[in-house]
């Protein structure tokens, strides 16, 4: 048994849902989502409470637990929504939004700008850059692309990162040199 996928996902008042075949659609006050599901898996909706089945093939039981996860983190991005913050580390590195771009100076020639995709807002306050919206795989997706443009190098610092992650400092040459003699 998959210990996530046989867990009920409580529906919170103020969400709507609808089950037709392979497809799910999740409606509240922040939006709208749709996932298509496999065939292999069965939804049952009764009162407040959605279940998960596999319907057939015990192969995939980690099918089961990932639309179940899926499912539920579509419920709390229409009520509550999700948010990555990243930081920039760097002297002349900044952040700003233009309507619904992002505008990045981080050491290139060129000021590196970013589309918002639909349903994600950006929102810059002194060194943090907010990426929120109501699709969990696409609020990480956009942050993992702000991080990929100026990566944080490991001897100064400098870069962007999430907030709260650790990067391994490395010696300079000078320091290893020196530490050598």
């Amino acid at each position: 048994m998959s210990r996530i996928g046989k867990l009920p996902i409580i529906i919170p008042a103020g969400v709507e849902i609808k089950i037709s075949s392979n497809n799910i659609q999740c409606k509240g006050p922040k939006g709208e989502l749709k996932f298509n599901f496999d065939p292999r898996i069965s939804l049952s909706k009764k009162n407040s409470e959605l279940k998960v089945t596999l319907v057939r093939d015990k192969k995939n039981k980690a099918l089961w637990g990932t639309t179940r996860q899926i499912i539920s983190n579509m419920i709390i991005g229409v009520t509550s929504g999700f948010e990555k913050k990243l930081e920039i580390q760097g002297i002349g590195f900044r952040a700003q939004v233009s309507g619904d771009r992002l505008i990045l100076t981080c050491g290139f020639t060129h000021p590196v700008e970013i589309k918002a995709p639909k349903n994600i807002q950006f929102k810059v306050e002194k060194n943090i850059i907010t990426v929120s919206g109501i699709d969990k795989q696409l609020v990480g997706q956009v942050a993992a692309e702000i991080r990929s443009k100026r990566p944080p190098e490991p001897y100064k610092g400098k870069g962007i990162r999430y907030v709260g992650e650790y990067i391994y400092r490395k010696a300079g040459k000078k320091a290893v040199t020196a530490a050598g003699s």
